[in-house]
């Protein structure tokens, strides 16, 4: 068995125990005890490490370098989240159950073919643009998860079947603050990573936009993600319609980021 496929096994299972843990504290009140927090800093410790490794000395662009990233920094993110909101926590298994399949399918594709940085471009600031975008797409990501959050603890109130799972879920009306939250912290990064890849593509070839799948792509996500946000702000969309369309912002931007890589490099590749 290489080092490599150790390593990615180590940070896999480093997702694990931080996403069973509060399935076993008690539904009520708030359970970020010191277990809570070593296991999220084991979590955080494990995808990053294998960052470090990988990344440390050379940037890759592959499809697992690409998963690893966004995996580190969701939640590098997510426990930055939980440390400042009250409700979050209760998401931990539903993102890492999320991260632990990303997890899985970067591992699987962790030697296919990549495509080299344009040397057009100053390394840092392509590497700058790449780390923007991945933070973009890391606050999309928890808000998808408090989308899905929401749907799912609607649809079991509205059954009247909630279970062991949904009661340690947030509250639609939590879940639903906490999504709008996430989806204006999404909008501010996105338009940073959009403009910074407008000048990377001025520098290339002398014109602000390249009409590419992942340009046409960033480009719907932005304007789902805005037309929600001012929808909301209206107070015309809520519950399960509005978690419908963050989920379709969240899929839009992984078509045009991990999505365009695995046709590139692992299909066409």
């Amino acid at each position: 068995m290489s080092n490599s496929l150790l390593i990615s096994l180590a940070a896999m299972l480093a997702l694990l125990p931080a996403g069973m843990l509060p399935l076993m504290q008690p539904a009520a009140g708030d359970a970020r005890d010191g277990r809570y927090w070593a296991l999220i800093a084991v979590a955080v410790a494990g995808p990053a490490l294998w960052v470090i490794i990988h990344l440390g000395r050379v940037w890759h662009t592959g499809l697992a370098a690409a998963l690893w990233l966004s995996i580190t920094v969701s939640v590098v993110l997510f426990a930055g989240l939980a440390l400042v909101n009250r409700v979050a926590w209760r998401l931990t298994p539903l993102l890492i159950g999320y991260l632990f399949l990303l997890a899985v399918l970067a591992t699987i594709w962790q030697h296919a073919p990549e495509r080299p940085l344009s040397g057009a471009v100053p390394a840092v600031w392509l590497q700058l643009h790449i780390l923007v975008s991945i933070v973009a797409y890391g606050l999309l990501t928890l808000a998808a998860v408090a989308g899905t959050g929401v749907f799912v603890q609607e649809r079991a109130l509205k059954n009247k079947r909630p279970n062991a799972f949904t009661r340690h879920l947030p509250s639609v009306a939590e879940g639903e603050a906490l999504q709008a939250r996430l989806l204006g912290a999404s909008a501010a990064v996105l338009t940073v990573a959009l403009a910074s890849g407008m000048a990377i593509t001025w520098l290339e070839r002398r014109a602000l936009l390249r009409l590419d799948h992942k340009t046409v792509l960033s480009l719907m996500t932005f304007a789902v993600i805005v037309a929600l946000l001012w929808v909301h702000q209206r107070g015309g969309l809520s519950g399960r319609r509005s978690a419908r369309y963050v989920l379709l912002a969240y899929l839009l931007l992984t078509l045009a980021y991990p999505g365009v890589k695995f046709v590139t490099d692992v299909i066409i590749g």
